[in-house]
């Protein structure tokens, strides 16, 4: 855990302080799912004019909730593979650059664009995507056939919100170049 918080330059003064101004077991909780989300993080973030709380804890959302399963193609690096018996690595060079073909529907590439948005996305509609399954660059009534929003549209709006920052800190990468099942 030291390495991790090396790593992430917070002082232990830091965590103590945040420790016992959000002591309750909860809090503790979170805490312990954003250290986590750092300790996972497959790619380099970038924190600058971030809140790393959030970038943490979206972290821990987005790559234990599969979001890497649909909007990274392929999944695993060359060798990587756990299912073939290898030491996982994930894709980085493709990380949430979709990719993924569902029949005619293609998987978004869900990184920031130039603007720092990701997918494209403001954070309003970031939540309208995840909670209604409507993007709203597209025509009203139309609504996302594959992505799974009526799972994701339980997630709280800090759930939701610590998602949208963490993707804010992934790097920017074009869409996939190499689209497939």
């Amino acid at each position: 855990m030291k390495q991790h918080l090396l790593r992430l330059r917070i002082a232990p003064a830091t965590l103590l302080v945040t420790l016992m101004l959000f002591g309750p077991a909860t809090h503790a909780q979170e805490l312990a799912q954003v250290l986590r989300g750092y300790e996972i993080a497959p790619v380099k973030l970038d924190l600058k004019g971030k809140d790393w709380w959030l970038v943490g804890l979206g972290s821990y959302a987005v790559n234990t909730n599969g979001c890497n399963d649909c909007h990274t193609h392929p999944n695993w690096a060359d060798g990587g593979n756990p299912f073939l018996g290898q030491p996982e690595q994930i894709n980085t060079a493709q990380y949430l650059t979709g990719g993924r073909l569902f029949g005619p529907t293609t998987s978004a590439n869900i990184t920031p664009n130039r603007a720092g948005k990701p997918a494209g996305l403001t954070r309003a509609g970031f939540f309208e995507v995840m909670r209604k399954g409507h993007d709203p660059r597209d025509p009203p009534g139309d609504i996302l056939q594959v992505m799974p929003w009526p799972l994701y549209r339980w997630k709280t709006d800090l759930e939701l919100k610590a998602m949208y920052e963490y993707l804010r800190a992934i790097p920017s990468l074009p869409d996939n170049p190499n689209p497939g099942p």
